[in-house]
């Protein structure tokens, strides 16, 4: 692993964000960057996927459930070589084929269309179960918010995952602690997350959602548990990057105007510079 390598390329993925969310005039900037760290690990790093052959067999499948990070998605799909990246400036406008949410019909790289919140994750469970049938060897991978973990869907597809033994589930938990309406613990608290999932027979990682070293340890550690799915429980920091954007509510869902956006992009530059 190249940790140097890993996170120029989580910048460069944090630029497309905000980039395509101020192209927009909308969309949702702040978990779009909590996540990208993660987003760039399994793209670069954990799956065997192929641009140039994206519905290749035995690729490894990720499904977003919380869909509207969708910017964060686009980006680093973009930067794998999915798409140009030009074609980030295009999010959300009409014709456009980067919804403001995920589709699988019309998006190079996306499994699943996802936004409905709960459902994403039952999805990678039925995947998961497909590959357990078949004795194929791709592995799947979800991701969720933690305000997501609210919905009770969720939870049956915990139940189905462990009863079940997936062992081929990762479910990453992108616990950046804040949702639309502010902090998930005051809205309706869905702590202990990590004792959620031990309780439907998860293994339970719990690392710091920007630290390649332990985002490296976590899946790797995923790879050898046997007879089980792994939750990840990734401890975030919304808008991570973006200084007037970190761990503010508010940005859980607006655009920058142009001089928020020149500034999003001069302090991503800056953290560039110093990698």
């Amino acid at each position: 692993m190249d940790t140097i390598a890993l996170k120029k390329t989580a910048n460069e993925i944090r630029k497309g964000i905000v980039t395509a969310v101020y192209n927009a005039k909308s969309g949702h900037p702040g978990g779009s960057l909590s996540a990208a760290d993660i987003m760039t690990y399994l793209y670069f790093e954990e799956m065997n996927v192929d641009p140039q052959d994206p519905k290749k067999a035995d690729r490894d499948r990720f499904v977003l459930s919380k869909g509207h990070i969708a910017p964060a998605w686009y980006s680093t799909l973009a930067h794998k070589g999915y798409f140009p990246v030009e074609d980030l400036k295009t999010l959300r406008h009409v014709g456009s084929y980067l919804q403001g949410h995920p589709d699988m019909k019309h998006i190079p790289g996306v499994d699943m269309s996802s936004g409905s919140l709960g459902q994403g994750i039952s999805a990678a469970v039925g995947m998961a179960l497909s590959a357990k049938m078949d004795n194929a060897s791709y592995r799947v991978y979800a991701m969720l918010g933690d305000g997501e973990t609210q919905e009770g869907q969720v939870w049956e597809a915990a139940m189905f995952a462990g009863a079940r033994k997936l062992d081929n589930l990762v479910v990453i938990v992108d616990n950046n602690g804040l949702q639309i309406d502010g902090d998930i613990a005051e809205v309706c608290s869905p702590y202990p997350l990590a004792d959620k999932f031990r309780a439907f027979n998860f293994h339970v990682i719990e690392i710091d959602a920007h630290d390649f070293d332990q985002i490296d340890a976590a899946f790797a550690k995923a790879k050898e548990t046997k007879g089980m799915p792994t939750a990840i429980i990734a401890k975030s920091v919304k808008g991570k990057g973006v200084s007037f954007m970190e761990n503010q509510a508010s940005w859980h869902g607006s655009a920058p105007n142009d001089e928020q956006y020149e500034q999003a992009l001069a302090d991503l530059e800056k953290i560039g510079a110093a990698l």
